[in-house]
């Protein structure tokens, strides 16, 4: 008697910014507070969000992230752009991936809070997510090139491409009192429905 087969799902991680790496560990409490004094609220903890993707046959780990956070050959990249500006990213160091990777893995998930959540197990919906990741704008990590007060980064391509294939977003949250800065950024792409005329406008950043 074969396998029984696998079930589609997404399956949302929230992972604490900085985990397993001080640097951008003290470098986002200092943005939060910072932030957090300019917007007369208090400091919360900051996510970093990622996804993992599954149809009847494989699993898809689905995260943006720098260029140089991983070192194995093949880690799905589907597609590449700029770090802080677009024209740093003629170099490595300043450039970003979107990974849909098979059978892949997210560094520091053992760290990762209320993890996994499971956004949905439909099938329609992991097909739309898996075309729209490697359709994703190359918008500028850490600027707010859409013009609607939030950076794009990480958080945005996840919110982006939950939003995009029809979930509430409205019932997917960081975890208690914690914040996710991007997020709104993907959001709010996703009500623009023009992500096809941002790609269009903005320069593409070869691997």
């Amino acid at each position: 008697m074969g396998a029984p087969a696998r079930e589609s799902s997404i399956d949302l991680y929230w992972i604490p910014l900085g985990a397993g790496g001080r640097v951008v560990r003290w470098n986002g409490r200092l943005y939060e507070a910072i932030s957090s004094r300019c917007s007369g609220r208090p400091a919360a903890a900051l996510y970093h969000s990622a996804l993992i993707v599954g149809d009847r046959s494989h699993s898809y780990t689905i995260e943006m992230a720098p260029v140089w956070n991983l070192k194995a050959t093949q880690r799905g990249v589907v597609r590449v752009g700029p770090v802080g500006a677009r024209w740093l990213g003629r170099f490595r160091l300043f450039r970003y991936e979107v990974r849909c990777w098979q059978g892949g893995f997210i560094p520091d998930i053992a760290e990762a809070v209320d993890s996994p959540q499971r956004v949905s197990s439909d099938e329609g919906r992991v097909r739309r997510v898996m075309t729209l990741v490697r359709s994703a704008p190359p918008l500028t990590w850490g600027r707010d090139e859409l013009r609607v007060g939030d950076m794009w980064n990480s958080n945005s391509l996840v919110s982006w491409l939950l939003a995009c294939s029809g979930h509430d977003m409205a019932a997917v949250t960081p975890p208690g009192g914690g914040r996710a800065p991007g997020w709104d950024a993907g959001l709010a792409l996703a009500e623009r429905g023009d992500q096809t005329t941002t790609q269009a406008r903005l320069d593409h950043v070869d691997v």
